[in-house]
């Protein structure tokens, strides 16, 4: 028996009970009272413990607040010591050993050493979590991945636990206890994961990692994901919302944009029925308002989600963020600019990058459109070096890439940036977004002609050739989306053609590559395609926002690769 005097099976039954209604509670916004509902067993229960630090978890993951990551992480870190305290002495590969290949498993006939091993796995994947957790955290805090292949230990150690016990799921002695569902959604969740992001991993970050002749099954880790998801488990919603943030985000900051809007919205429908009020969930609808094309109802959706809850207003700032954007897509800069002077004021981040945009966008008003008091794009553009920030001794990509942009109004005479608004939104993927509305597309590509012919105006600098390709890059994406492919492809051309003029801006070659195949893999010219993005993968480095170019020239590859069949509708139908 355990220490409480119960049995350890009534044990983890409460506790899975008990965490199952705080995580209620934090989906209803009641985000103190779930933590309060669980801190008392924190030292004492491992799915206390766990879930106390899943929910900070997320908080970070909503959030990008350097507190609330290294909070999270040091809670994590504890979580995962309470763990130990219930995982069998030996290795994890006896314990399952025990489970799988010793013939005693039949012979027991006392329930209580057949629930101590159950108590043991559930331990297992408990730990595991932790650290697949941790690792995830590593991530958000450097999307270079330094600290991420520091943490590599962590990483193999909780994929090799997942593998062992999904093996353990699979065999035939394996004899399922009460609680076998929470346990098997872990096992789906964390599979999944590991399969679905080490797929997005390209392959030098993969050998740094030593996931040798391992890169993960995409449509695997959808299918595992999808499966958690649709089961009545304790990791249901933590599988749920990893498909969402990788249909709705992933796929587009770190992939081709390519994500499965319909699947992200089918897996939100009975979460928004239950939760309407859930500022979780109404952030994910607005995103995926948005990824539809209705910028008026994403806003609707964003600021309902503001409205929702007042306790956590660092959750606001990942609204502004978003609202930002919509505005951005609308070319309405003054309210564009009203979210990023807000996040400048209000969110910790990365004040680098919000001034940033505060003058980019100042830059994009007209000579009858009244500057707010006391701004002046140059001050504002002088400003951003001096505020770069370190997390865990790393600087944000964004955040450098601000900071080299901004670099050129520290002469005397500084040379205007030309669309720096519509630069960035290149830099997140806001093309793709936009992609799917003609009317949205052709505005853009009207403010990207003005831009042109006044860039053709002024007078030759040293700096004309990268802002023309700028200027190219970000037209030849509109002229795509717009169906004018011969335009496109020969605007992704000239850049690559004018490759030895760019001076500073050279992530534009390896990026206008990545675009020109993209566009032939829509034609389904793939050898070429390839051929393209080997090119943007092997020939440059050492350039601004290298690490997520990287990434989405590992989806290029992997939608070059894959047969028309297994595209992004794959496993898509698995949960009906």
């Amino acid at each position: 028996l355990s220490s409480s005097g119960r049995s350890p099976t009534s044990d983890l039954n409460t506790a899975l009970h008990e965490c199952m209604a705080a995580l209620d509670l934090f989906l209803n916004n009641k985000f103190s009272d779930a933590l309060a509902s669980l801190q008392a067993k924190t030292k004492d229960s491992m799915y206390h413990a766990l879930t106390y630090a899943t929910i900070l978890e997320m908080q970070a993951m909503m959030t990008f607040d350097p507190q609330d990551i290294l909070n999270a992480g040091n809670t994590m870190k504890e979580a995962q010591a309470t763990c130990q305290k219930f995982r069998k002495k030996s290795t994890v590969a006896d314990s399952i050993n025990n489970l799988v290949h010793r013939q005693s498993l039949e012979r027991f006939t006392e329930g209580n050493i057949i629930t101590n091993m159950h108590n043991e796995i559930h331990a297992e994947i408990c730990y595991a979590e932790c650290l697949l957790q941790r690792a995830a955290l590593t991530f958000l805090q450097d999307e270079n991945m330094v600290s991420f292949i520091k943490g590599g230990i962590k990483v193999r150690n909780s994929y090799q636990t997942y593998r062992e016990l999904d093996s353990l799921i699979q065999s035939p002695h394996y004899v399922k206890g009460e609680n076998h569902l929470h346990f098997e959604g872990g096992v789906k969740l964390g599979v999944g994961a590991f399969n679905l992001t080490l797929s997005m991993f390209p392959a030098r970050i993969l050998r740094l990692l030593e996931f040798v002749g391992f890169s993960g099954n995409k449509e695997h880790g959808l299918l595992q994901l999808q499966e958690g998801a649709s089961s009545y488990s304790f990791r249901s919603v933590l599988c749920t919302m990893l498909l969402l943030c990788y249909h709705t985000f992933m796929t587009f900051v770190l992939g081709t944009g390519k994500g499965n809007v319909e699947e992200a919205e089918r897996l939100l429908k009975p979460y928004l029925a239950r939760y309407p009020k859930g500022a979780i969930f109404l952030f994910f609808a607005g995103r995926i308002e948005t990824l539809k094309g209705n910028i008026d109802a994403a806003v609707n959706r964003y600021e309902e989600c503001c409205e929702a809850q007042q306790y956590w207003k660092q959750f606001h700032h990942m609204c502004y963020w978003e609202l930002m954007w919509c505005f951005t897509y609308k070319r309405q800069w003054k309210m564009a600019f009203f979210y990023a002077d807000l996040l400048s004021k209000e969110n910790t981040w990365s004040k680098a990058t919000y001034i940033y945009m505060k003058a980019a966008y100042l830059s994009m008003f007209g000579p009858d459109d009244c500057s707010p008091f006391g701004d002046s794009e140059a001050d504002l553009f002088r400003v951003v070096p001096s505020l770069k920030l370190k997390i865990a001794g790393k600087s944000l990509p964004t955040e450098k890439f601000a900071i080299r942009k901004a670099r050129r109004y520290l002469s005397s005479n500084p040379i205007p940036l030309p669309v720096p608004p519509l630069e960035m939104m290149y830099i997140w993927n806001g093309y793709a977004v936009i992609g799917k509305c003609p009317n949205l597309t052709e505005g853009m590509l009207e403010t990207l002609i003005e831009a042109e012919e006044a860039l053709a105006r002024s007078s030759a600098t040293e700096l004309l050739a990268d802002d023309q390709c700028v200027i190219k890059l970000l037209k030849g994406l509109c002229l795509k989306h717009l169906g004018k492919i011969s335009e496109a492809e020969d605007h992704f051309n000239y850049i690559y053609l004018n490759e030895k003029k760019v001076k500073y801006d050279h992530y534009l070659i390896p990026n206008a590559l990545l675009e020109l195949a993209i566009l032939y893999l829509d034609q389904d010219r793939r050898e070429e395609a390839i051929k393209l993005l080997e090119r943007a993968k092997q020939n440059y480095k050492n350039y601004s926002m290298e690490t997520r170019t990287h990434f989405r020239i590992q989806a290029a590859l992997h939608q070059a690769k894959s047969a028309p069949e297994n595209g992004m509708h794959s496993g898509a139908s698995a949960v009906s």
